[in-house]
């Protein structure tokens, strides 16, 4: 083999194709837009991190985001790049003004790669700058510069404009869901105050920070033990309360502007904070679950030059980092100390109510101990991982490139748990097989989880039982029938997970599978369908008499045809709970009561076709 190895073999890379060739190491996973954390919602934030940038150093309180179909556009008005360096601004890694301290301080991007990636990895990329009465325009195509326009006179404010269409060979067939892009810019605006950003018109405003960012993703003052805690103090920020709705902790931490989904060590210094406060002001050693059990926090801290553990900057490293010349965990364990304690010690109505819910939460924990210990033992003498769960080998809670794909597929009845069991990519890929239809959970307490054998091996095998943290799956897709049956197992799963678990929501992590209706083809050519319209237009592609065929369940798929539709081509749609209602309002509807009005919503929504005449389909 050596005599292969030669001069020729030594190849390198220019910056656009190795952006290219090795996507995630810049965006993190590709995607399609069905999720929450797909490359091309990374692109967008990259863009707008560098106006948020601009706004931080006191340049432009607006930016304008305007998406058509696939056309993306970010406007700011802040200094505008320089002229004679804006090809080197978005095409040469390692460019940039924020490797100086003086021109960027406590800055998001710092790596020099950002606007590069979403130039590298677009179809159509334009950058225009326009200071001092003049601009500049560049072109570009999938980093190759199309046109590179003189320098020329204009009377438009001083700003930066960036527009951009991801690339379908990149990513292919993609659509950007609203839902997810506003969240995205609600964080921008609840950690800016007197930052405007217009979304295609709507506007995105905040007063309060953290305290109306708790507010809103709690959706009502109901579910609030206690009115939202909220501190601000030199460059740190946070806001928490204790919630009826939630067993477990729940976070939404921050880092320079920076959504860290995966905490870090800013995340880790708070929690350690708030349980050694709240033991010393009550001077008794509470258990800390007790203490953090339903606790709901957002934290927000600006740390000049942070260190991430990867380029989509999710987690903050555990490198000791200063934040005002002191450890970070030094930095916020000093102001929780002094704020918390002074603040329980003037408002003792929030002491005493937190006080009775720690106290609440030992007992509970307590009487839930046994029942813990039962469960355990239920899920060993189950077999769990040789006869519910056919597990993938890497996990969501290890540091393994392909950590973002992993999936467990949740599905009913042993012929389409073995179609998909078959056909999955056994590397990332797992399947949960329930046993008919499970327990309907609305208003019971979570001991139920520990008592049904399926809810006790299904919160086992995604391993959130003590936090969402731990979890083993990215993705926790609910996989049944397109009919009356498949649809009640889907409001099944979910009020679970609504009821015990609502954070694994929250986060984006719950999907529905789309799986095909019908299958239309040719001796050419096969072409799967997931509605009427995609049928009607098979036929008018593949011409007269194909063969057409109505699959009526994920059991009728065979195992050959199921590696369509669930590899690169899977169509998931995203469970988004809505922040302007409540949980307990929506198990309400759909989980209470038997009522017309959801008899009715279930049966206008349910995915079926109408019956086909014979002489159009064999099945």
């Amino acid at each position: 083999m050596s005599e292969n190895y030669t001069d020729d073999s030594i190849r390198t890379l220019d910056w656009k194709e190795h952006i290219r060739l090795r996507p995630g190491m810049y965006i993190g996973k590709l995607g399609d837009g069905t999720s929450h954390d797909d490359g091309i919602y990374v692109l967008l934030k990259e863009v707008i991190d560098n106006s948020i940038d601009e706004f931080v150093m006191g340049n432009g309180k607006t930016i304008e985001v305007t998406i058509e179909e696939n056309k993306v556009s970010v406007r700011d008005y802040g200094r505008g790049m320089p002229l004679g360096k804006v090809i080197d601004c978005v095409s040469k890694i390692n460019t940039g003004a924020k490797y100086d301290s003086n021109a960027f301080k406590k800055s998001v991007g710092l790596n020099g790669v950002g606007s590069k990636a979403v130039n590298a990895l677009s179809s159509w990329f334009m950058a225009q700058s326009i200071r001092e009465g003049q601009t500049k325009i560049v072109e570009y195509q999938q980093g190759e510069i199309l046109h590179d326009n003189p320098i020329v006179p204009s009377e438009g404010r001083q700003g930066t404009i960036i527009s951009f269409v991801p690339d379908e060979d990149t990513f292919g067939k993609y659509r950007y869901l609203h839902e997810y892009v506003e969240e995205m810019l609600w964080n921008y605006v609840f950690l800016n105050n007197g930052l405007t950003i217009v979304f295609n018109g709507q506007k995105f405003q905040a007063k309060n920070g953290l305290l109306d960012l708790l507010e809103r993703n709690m959706a009502g003052t109901e579910t609030m033990i206690y009115p939202i805690i909220h501190f601000r103090d030199e460059d740190f920020e946070c806001a928490f309360t204790h919630s009826n709705n939630t067993y477990n902790e729940e976070y939404y931490s921050f880092v320079n502007g920076q959504h860290t989904t995966q905490g870090g060590t800013h995340q880790l210094a708070f929690r350690e904070a708030i349980t050694k406060t709240i033991r010393e002001f009550y001077n008794k050693d509470y258990d800390t679950a007790d203490i953090r059990n339903s606790l709901v926090a957002a934290i927000s801290i600006k740390i000049q030059e942070p260190v991430f553990e990867s380029q989509t900057k999710t987690k903050l490293g555990s490198q000791l980092m200063e934040a005002n010349g002191r450890s970070v965990r030094n930095f916020i364990g000093d102001i929780i100390k002094r704020q918390l304690d002074n603040y329980l010690h003037m408002n003792p109505e929030t002491a005493e109510a937190l006080h009775r819910k720690i106290m609440q939460s030992e007992k509970e924990r307590k009487d839930m101990a046994n029942i813990k210990k039962l469960a355990k033992e239920s899920v060993k003498k189950a077999s769990l991982h040789n006869k519910k769960l056919r597990d993938c080998r890497i996990h969501f809670n290890t540091n393994h490139e392909k950590r973002l794909e992993t999936t467990l597929f949740i599905t009913e009845g042993d012929s389409a748990s073995g179609s998909i069991t078959k056909s999955r990519d056994v590397q990332t890929q797992a399947v949960f097989s329930l046993k008919g239809k499970p327990l309907n959970s609305y208003g019971l307490s979570k001991k139920i989880v520990y008592e049904n054998e399926e809810f006790n091996l299904l919160q086992a095998a995604m391993n959130i039982d003590e936090s969402l943290e731990n979890l083993r799956y990215n993705n926790v897709v609910i996989a049944t029938d397109a009919d009356v049956d498949g649809m009640h197992i889907r409001l099944l799963l979910l009020t679970f997970f609504l009821q015990f678990y609502p954070d694994l929501v929250r986060s984006g992590h719950v999907y529905i599978l789309q799986t095909p209706l019908f299958r239309v083809r040719n001796k050419k050519e096969t072409i799967y369908c997931y509605s009427d319209e995609e049928r009607q237009a098979a036929l008018r592609k593949l011409g007269t008499n194909p063969e057409i065929t109505r699959f009526k369940g994920l059991g009728e798929i065979s195992p050959d045809e199921f590696r369509f539709f669930i590899g690169s081509s899977m169509r998931l749609d995203p469970v988004i709970l809505r922040r302007d209602v409540s949980i307990p309002e929506i198990l309400e509807y759909y989980m209470g009561k038997n009522t017309p009005e959801r008899q009715q919503f279930i049966i206008n929504n349910l995915r079926l076709e109408e019956d086909l005449t014979e002489e159009k389909v064999k099945v």
